[in-house]
């Protein structure tokens, strides 16, 4: 079994304070307490930083850990952006060893995971705050422009999600003509696209137009119906579609 890596010597401000023998250390107490508070409240009773420390709990034992969790949302923003940020990103930050970093990133795979669950089986046109739920998770909080495309079958049930394309902080290639032979391939009716605009601003470009437009002239007469193109952002989400953009 592969064993987690040790923690790194906690840095200054996040060690742990010193007890006398046998002295319980002072952070025991909040642990307990911020536990009850969440069993009790549930998690919307707590604040970004005090859902991390309940993560940061089992990843770092022996150590108060509100110090640390306060500066990850300094540093990310948000509990989202904490979770969704590169684990090189995370190790920046001093206190993070790539133990914790993984831990915080099952926390992100997590919820991916509960957010497809929901949309599983289900007619998408019928279940969009659950695909946009989806989305936000997969997409909206990544460092990285990415690409994605949702391939339905005739009732509108997801054949297959899959990502044409990562790029740099404002811009991934799309080609319109592997858009379509991927859909010839998997037999697909129609499709959604997707993609996140790490700015945090959803708002589409025109680049985002004339690439959207295009993928349509491309699919319309192989008879693959375009249904939406949903921008992602941590301010939100536009689709082209309710736009009148497409």
């Amino acid at each position: 079994m592969a064993r987690r890596p040790a923690e790194p010597p906690a840095p200054p401000g996040l060690a742990e304070v010193p007890t006398s023998a046998g002295e319980t250390p002072h952070y025991h107490g909040h642990r307990e307490r911020l536990r009850a508070r969440f069993t009790e409240a549930g998690a919307e009773a707590l604040a970004d930083y005090e859902l991390l420390e309940l993560v940061l709990f089992r990843a770092i034992p022996r150590r108060d850990v509100k110090p640390l969790a306060k500066a990850l949302i300094r540093r990310f923003g948000s509990f989202a952006e904490v979770v969704s940020a590169e684990p090189a990103r995370l190790t920046e930050v001093e206190g993070v060893s790539a133990g914790v970093a993984a831990d915080l990133k099952l926390i992100a795979a997590a919820g991916r995971r509960l957010a497809r669950g929901a949309i599983a089986g289900r007619p998408l046109l019928s279940s969009w705050s659950a695909l946009l739920d989806y989305l936000r998770a997969t997409m909206a909080f990544s460092g990285r422009e990415e690409f994605r495309v949702l391939f339905l079958d005739r009732r509108n049930h997801l054949i297959a999600d899959e990502v044409q394309g990562r790029g740099t902080v404002d811009h991934t290639p799309v080609y319109p003509r592997e858009v379509a032979r991927r859909a010839l391939e998997l037999s697909a009716t129609a499709i959604i696209l997707a993609h996140n605009h790490p700015s945090g601003d959803p708002t589409p470009s025109g680049a985002d137009i004339r690439m959207t437009r295009e993928i349509v002239s491309v699919l319309d007469p192989l008879g693959i119906v375009v249904h939406d193109h949903v921008i992602l952002g941590r301010d939100g989400h536009a689709s082209l579609k309710g736009l009148q953009l497409i």
